[in-house]
């Protein structure tokens, strides 16, 4: 049985006089591989006048390039999409024989295409200590990745942060906390370092309230709730790309709707230009409704 939803996102950039806008990317289509079905999407921006060329980038996301031939007072870009909330198993895959238990190597082919995704960043002092803790003992490849999500989980406190940019993993360690886009930034960093290709994914989470609080254990959210999001993708020869998210310390499921997957945090901005001086005001309004049929 599936649940319909309709999400609205609202992004809201007012200037305090008439200013010259760049170009702008917009990445807040969802990716073609997405597991959950969206029904219907539709991008509304303002100022009206203006000119959109849709695009994939060389990492096959979607993006509005966005020009605008006059100055404005402010830009304004509304999403509503419908998306058909049918579970799924996270862990129905197969895997190829020979990468069924970790280690294991990637065919040459596959690394070449996966190159992007195998680069690891310099190994500083906290990286190599946490590597070190990590039990590398042969083992069904599943079992290792529920187990190594499932850490970074409980070593890495969430906290909301405003502040922009992704932290670096020797800052991610050192203070033991960060926002979902440090810790999967992070993870992303620990996969390739065993030799894992990973990327990172900046997307949609949906959290719809349980019709029947659990017996035991959590009963996940209160209220039907949505946000922007990050997690990690890891490449599994036979499954493809499989998302695990470390700030539950989950599989990506249902809820997961990834907008953009890129080597690089910076790739996967939601929002990118250039805007003439001045003093800007920012909002933000997500939400989520169900669709009664």
């Amino acid at each position: 049985m599936s649940i319909h939803v309709a999400l609205k996102h609202v992004t809201h950039y007012a200037y305090d006089r008439l200013v010259s806008l760049g170009p702008q990317v917009v990445r807040l289509r969802p990716a073609p591989h997405s597991r959950t079905r969206v029904l219907s999407y539709a991008l509304k921006i303002e100022p009206g006048e203006h000119f959109i060329n849709w695009q994939q980038d060389p990492f096959a996301n979607y993006q509005a390039r966005l020009v605008f031939p006059e100055p404005t007072r402010e830009f304004k870009v509304t999403v509503d999409l419908v998306a058909e909330m049918a579970v799924y198993n996270p862990f129905d895959f197969f895997l190829e024989p020979h990468a069924e238990k970790i280690p294991f190597q990637y065919a040459s082919a596959q690394a070449q295409g996966l190159a992007p995704y195998l680069a690891p960043a310099p190994l500083g002092p906290q990286l190599r200590a946490y590597m070190a803790g990590i039990d590398r003992s042969a083992r069904p490849t599943v079992d290792f990745l529920v187990a190594l999500n499932q850490k970074l989980q409980s070593d890495i406190r969430y906290l909301i942060r405003m502040e922009p940019g992704v932290q670096t993993p020797e800052e991610t360690l050192t203070l033991r906390s960060g926002s979902c886009r440090d810790s999967s930034w992070l993870l992303v960093q620990v996969l390739r370092q065993l030799g894992l290709a990973a990327r990172f994914v900046s997307g949609y989470l949906i959290q719809l309230k349980a019709d029947v609080k659990a017996l035991d254990g959590p009963s996940g959210a209160e209220a039907d709730l949505t946000d922007l999001h990050a997690w990690c993708e890891v490449f599994l020869p036979g499954a493809g790309w499989i998302g695990l998210d470390p700030t539950s310390g989950l599989f990506a499921g249902e809820g997961h709707i990834p907008l953009a997957c890129t080597p690089e945090p910076s790739g996967a901005a939601p929002v990118e230009g250039g805007v003439g001086k001045c003093e800007v005001s920012f909002s933000h309004h997500m939400a989520v409704q169900r669709i009664h049929e």
